[in-house]
């Protein structure tokens, strides 16, 4: 990237923190040393790949989605919780956003991450364990009742059946009369992490036939 391009960066991102609101707090390090809204390249540097990096509220936003980074607001803080069925997981999610909580975010019973209902022989001593059990559309609407899902973002740990379960959360949006592009949290797809490290799949790895040495 040149000298050039990355001024232009630096230019487009300081436009952009500064019309955008910030915290009132103290931004140093323990040692009193005053930290600085962005780090990049000096002016006249010139810098392989910075467009791989980027600024703070652009793409492809390894460094956040705002150009504030926390100056503007802090993350959210979410408790990962799901047990038992949907009614029970409604009632600790509405607990924890009563205690100020700033968000959800869902665990998923194992059945549910693998695409099977709860009354599949092969979910058997799994329903309900290590996660709420979500098995429809109905599900999903009792597991944020009398949650407005316009007011709260969401985190679905979900990977395999993300595009189902995405749409079945659509649905309790729409039938709590909220407009689906109000919406607002992440959607977990990494199918990869799960055979590795939860040892559960819907697509096996392809190292994984009976072919493999």
């Amino acid at each position: 990237m040149t000298p050039e391009q990355i001024a232009a960066g630096r230019a487009r991102w300081q436009q952009r923190y500064d019309a955008a609101p910030r915290r009132e707090a103290d931004f140093t390090t323990l040692s009193g040393v005053e930290v600085d809204p962005v780090y990049g390249p000096r002016p006249g540097d010139v810098y392989e790949g910075f467009e791989r990096i980027g600024w703070p509220g652009e793409f492809p936003f390894t460094r956040g989605l705002h150009p504030t980074g926390n100056r503007g607001r802090l993350w959210t803080l979410r408790q990962f919780a799901g047990f038992g069925n949907a009614g029970q997981t409604n009632e600790r999610y509405r607990m924890l956003l009563a205690q100020g909580g700033g968000g959800l975010s869902v665990a998923f019973d194992m059945p549910t991450l693998m695409g099977r209902d709860s009354d599949d022989p092969r979910a058997l001593g799994e329903v309900g364990h290590c996660g709420v059990a979500v098995d429809s559309a109905l599900d999903m609407e009792l597991l944020f009742s009398d949650i407005p899902l316009d007011a709260v973002t969401t985190s679905m740990t979900i990977s395999g059946p993300a595009v189902p379960v995405f749409c079945m959360y659509l649905v309790a949006a729409e039938r709590q009369g909220v407009d689906i592009g109000l919406l607002n949290g992440t959607l977990q797809t990494d199918i990869f992490k799960e055979y590795i490290a939860q040892k559960e799949w819907l697509f096996p790895s392809r190292t994984c036939g009976s072919s493999a040495t």
